[in-house]
């Protein structure tokens, strides 16, 4: 069977599980998405960008997961706390939005046009070229829940989505959207599994001299099965930053768009993640384009590995006639713990001018027996040796989260899970 029919019929299947959500304001850009959709069916392993993460678990029309418990991560922190069960937000268990200081409002509830009809799926659209992003128009065309934020001057609180699951076959859709005019700042966190299946997007314009900071746990729950997008726009001497730790999970894809269209702008995007067993696969796709000049990105991701896990780096810097004077710096590299763990990496770089600085480099290795044996020789029992030396690998990917008490915050919840890995 051709390639395009087996996409089609992929698509065929998925669709008569989903029901057209009341387009309203949203009606030109669903109707766009769906259009896309249409054209380009759902992925396979076949597409370039998908050939190291099989995308079935992603795409088949139905799904079935364990239902997790896992404690918020940032519960400590004052922070406006928005709830998401199975995907749906719940009111009752959230903070009041005002707190934030902020225009916070549900997607699910704006029936009237608003500031977010120039933005919803614009990020998006733009993003899924010259690559098709399939699932993206997939979450543009039919996603009914979600939030959409207008920063107008400095966040009073951080904004945390917490997100639960109770049902074993919640099958999630969300769709973020964040707008920061100039001057304005922000810390968005995410935590927790939205459903059995989720595919969320995040479309975050960021004005000049505005700073958005993003940081997100995921795990460590066993069966997750997701993939998240962000798409980001960012304005002249604008700050970008977005963290993500990953624990746990059968299938968990993040990718980052971002597109830097501002001279003297900032864009990092960072992972940790820890994997155990043949199951887990864990993928970071990500593309910034630079477009002007005198801009830096910077894309740091490790990962550690065990008992067959595998872990995926596809990272992408393209640099634009005209951007010169970028600095773009790209590594990649993994801890694997044993002979069945794998590592794989695909860094790209595509310079269009003739003044930049871009750098790109992946590792893979084992811990340092002498380092280990070190520790073990001082006292230190071997399981706890093994975890200071993982912590000290890591620790640089943590160094990309600005606010100390939120660094704390994610470096306890590492330790935490890192000590729950079997030994």
């Amino acid at each position: 069977m051709a390639l395009a029919q087996v996409k089609q019929d992929a698509l065929t299947a998925r669709l008569q599980g989903l029901s057209a959500p009341a387009k309203g304001w949203t009606a030109a850009a669903r109707a766009s998405a769906s259009d896309r959709l249409a054209a380009q069916g759902l992925p396979t392993r076949r597409d370039e960008y998908w050939r190291y993460s099989d995308p079935a678990q992603l795409t088949k029309p139905e799904v079935s997961g364990a239902a997790t418990d896992l404690a918020p991560s940032f519960a400590a922190l004052d922070a406006v706390k928005l709830v998401f069960t199975d995907g749906v937000f719940d009111a009752s268990a959230s903070d009041d939005p005002a707190l934030a200081g902020v225009e916070l409002l549900s997607l699910a509830g704006q029936a009237d046009i608003h500031w977010a009809q120039g933005l919803y799926g614009q990020l998006e659209t733009r993003g899924s070229s010259p690559v098709e992003r399939p699932l993206a128009a997939l979450n543009t065309a039919y996603a009914t829940e979600g939030v959409l934020i207008r920063v107008t001057g400095q966040a009073a609180k951080p904004v945390s989505l917490i997100y639960t699951q109770k049902s074993a076959s919640s099958d999630v859709i969300l769709h973020h959207v964040v707008k920061l005019e100039e001057g304005a700042e922000i810390t968005l966190l995410e935590s927790g599994t939205p459903g059995a299946r989720f595919n969320t997007v995040l479309e975050v314009d960021v004005a000049s001299n505005a700073r958005f900071h993003h940081i997100r746990t995921q795990g460590p729950d066993a069966d997750r099965r997701g993939v998240t997008h962000i798409f980001a726009h960012i304005a002249d001497n604008a700050l970008f930053k977005s963290f993500t730790l990953t624990a746990g999970g059968r299938l968990t894809r993040n990718e980052a768009i971002l597109e830097i269209t501002g001279d003297d702008s900032v864009a990092h995007v960072a992972g940790t993640v820890l994997g155990d067993g043949k199951d887990f696969l864990q993928d970071d796709t990500i593309f910034i384009t630079h477009a002007s000049e005198r801009c830096e990105s910077r894309q740091v991701f490790r990962k550690v590995l065990k008992n067959g896990a595998t872990g995926v780096f596809q990272g992408k810097i393209l640099v634009k006639q005209g951007a010169q004077k970028t600095d773009g710096y790209q590594m990649s590299q993994s801890l694997l713990l044993d002979e069945d763990a794998q590592f794989l990496a695909k860094p790209e770089l595509e310079i269009y001018a003739d003044d930049v600085k871009c750098s790109h480099g992946s590792t893979s290795g084992a811990i340092d027996e002498t380092a280990l044996f070190y520790l073990q020789s001082r006292g230190v029992p071997k399981r706890t040796a093994q975890a200071l030396l993982v912590l000290a690998f890591l620790a640089g990917t943590l160094e990309e989260i600005e606010d100390e008490a939120i660094a704390a915050e994610v470096h306890a919840r590492l330790e935490d899970w890192l000590h729950g890995l079997d030994g």
